[in-house]
């Protein structure tokens, strides 16, 4: 990241069995083709550290796409090798940043308040639309939302649509600093 650049920072997030890592495999490799470079960060919100089958998997996928950088966190271990009592995303955000990244993309942390794009597979999951702010777009699996948002929403099989649209958003976040 050049000097005086903004790192972006993007979520995504959903369910278990929602397509997160997979959008973010694709996310990683587009934003890389673009020149971004790309650290991720993997929230293992399952309870207790990550086991290590587990991290191994996750980051392999991120590294293999094009991340720089992969980490999970999970019981206050961030796979990094660094511990403390409970590791809080903008502690891990800010150690990312000292890696000169231009993109941070992040899968899972529902609750933080960064730019998010939300994966629904079914009805159960629609209601991480009421519980989550600062949404730019929903990637729905069928025609479970039935009301009308002010923000984009797109079927998951019009792929090359949602994925210009992220990437169009991550380039606005870099260049203007916003959240």
């Amino acid at each position: 990241m050049a000097l005086g650049k903004h790192c972006a920072i993007l979520q995504i997030i959903g369910h278990k069995n929602s397509g997160k890592t997979t959008l973010m495999e694709k996310l990683i490799k587009k934003a890389s083709e673009e020149n971004f470079v790309v650290g991720t960060i993997k929230h293992h919100g399952h309870g207790g550290p990550p086991d290590r089958e587990m991290i191994s998997k996750d980051s392999v996928r991120h590294s293999k796409a094009g991340a720089v950088l992969a980490g999970v966190e999970g019981g206050g271990v961030l796979q990094l090798s660094a511990k403390q009592n409970n590791w809080h995303l903008s502690d891990i955000v800010n150690l990312y940043q000292s890696f000169s990244i231009d993109l941070i993309l992040v899968e899972g942390y529902k609750k933080e308040p960064f730019p998010k794009v939300v994966m629904i597979r079914d009805e159960r999951d629609v209601p991480l639309l009421k519980q989550s702010a600062n949404i730019k777009c929903v990637i729905c699996w069928n025609d479970c939302i039935a009301e009308e948002l002010d923000i984009p929403v797109f079927k998951i099989d019009d792929e090359m649509t949602y994925i210009d649209y992220i990437i169009h958003i991550v380039r606005d976040l870099h260049e203007t600093g916003t959240v």
